[in-house]
């Protein structure tokens, strides 16, 4: 960091901003050294060379999801996709500190915690094959459905964080969002709402350096972290791509919101190294030095190279871990031909907790239009009573 970088008013630049730097905590280094952090040390104690192995494992198998699923959209498999590349280390650290009653809110991207909450391939595909409104049960996973507006998902986990302290839960919720959401009202409103009741909350910034094609350093002339002060909470910047860093500073946070001392803010800067979806082209705002610049602090690659320092046997490690990745994609490949075309009146099914005459007298509505394309028999999910009033309809 160079005097240069820095504007008329000592303020962080753009440029400055939009790079890799070492202003935060790390305990990895791209290279593989462990460096001590009496602070953060303590939270780690319980994670030998086996549990950093198998955080190594959880990684490799969520990229080789991320590149299976991106290739299934690329061969029209599936509509959309939002790829993670890169991001596996703050997903999985994170991730892996929660416990089961704990409850998570996310974006769109967050696939390698629904990896970490047992969700199905199946379950994980369908969103973005077009076939359901929401991938799985969120109480069978503790893990709410994808949140496609950005930020929404921290009003949501500061909601549910509210509740469960005053049912006189000690579980935690956990709202996921990348950088560009910092900038949206729902997420400052979270903030007001956790910091004023002490939610137990804990808000994870992925901070992957651009927000589709808008780099950080439009949004903030501070490091994301910061914004916290100005809501009374505590605010940590932590290298994401360091799995145990984030782990650390996550376990932190919860402890912090189970003792109910409130809400934190977690920064981990990372890099998105793939598009923002398969629908983006991001060699229209990024270029190759800066790709190769953040390869050279691959998540992975430095848990390999600090195992291997420590005498693990590395070529074994991977032949293994190669092995599950490679079923856990062919699990997903085949997940698609499972995936049925759901019924055209289910959509009317989970949009209210309870029925009700407004949305019964859409569905009659919906079920006679349908009758005229299928002379009366559209079935719906409820039986033989909605196909009466259909073929009703018809006549």
């Amino acid at each position: 960091m160079t005097p240069s970088d820095r504007d008329a008013t000592g303020l962080l630049t753009p440029r400055e901003l939009t790079r890799p730097d070492d202003d935060f905590v790390q305990l990895v280094t791209p290279t593989g050294e462990r460096h001590a952090n009496a602070e953060f040390d303590p939270w780690i104690a319980d994670i030998d060379l086996g549990a950093l192995g198998r955080l190594y494992r959880d990684m490799a198998i969520v990229r080789r999801i991320d590149a299976e699923a991106t290739a299934l959209q690329r061969q029209g498999e599936l509509g959309l996709w939002p790829p993670l590349a890169g991001q596996e280390a703050a997903q999985i650290g994170s991730g892996r500190a929660l416990r089961d009653d704990d409850f998570i809110f996310s974006s769109y991207r967050e696939h390698a915690l629904a990896w970490v909450r047992g969700v199905e391939p199946a379950e994980l595909l369908s969103v973005w094959r077009g076939t359901a409104a929401s991938g799985w049960n969120p109480f069978e996973h503790g893990m709410a459905v994808p949140q496609i507006i950005i930020g929404a998902q921290a009003l949501h986990a500061t909601g549910y964080a509210m509740g469960a302290a005053w049912e006189g839960s000690d579980a935690a919720a956990i709202a996921f969002f990348g950088d560009g959401a910092t900038s949206e009202g729902d997420v400052n409103e979270a903030f007001v709402f956790a910091a004023s009741f002490d939610a137990p909350v804990v808000f994870f910034c992925q901070n992957n350096q651009w927000a589709i094609s808008e780099p950080v350093g439009l949004q903030s002339k501070q490091h994301l972290a910061r914004r916290a002060d100005g809501f009374g909470m505590p605010g940590v910047r932590v290298d994401g791509n360091d799995v145990l860093a984030v782990l650390a500073a996550t376990r932190i946070a919860l402890d912090r919101a189970r003792r109910g001392a409130g809400p934190t803010l977690i920064e981990a800067v990372t890099y998105r190294m793939g598009p923002h979806t398969t629908a983006d082209d991001p060699k229209r705002y990024r270029t190759d030095d800066e790709l190769a610049e953040w390869r050279e602090r691959d998540p992975l690659a430095r848990v390999l190279a600090l195992l291997e320092a420590s005498g693990v046997d590395i070529a074994g490690l991977e032949r293994d871990v190669a092995a599950d990745a490679d079923r856990a994609a062919a699990e997903l490949r085949a997940a698609i031909t499972t995936i049925a075309d759901p019924e055209a009146l289910t959509v009317f099914d989970h949009v209210y907790a309870e029925p009700n005459s407004h949305l019964e007298r859409q569905r009659d509505h919906y079920t006679r239009y349908l009758s005229m394309f299928d002379d009366g028999s559209t079935q719906n999910s409820t039986g033989a009573a909605a196909s009466e009033t259909a073929e009703g309809g018809a006549r």
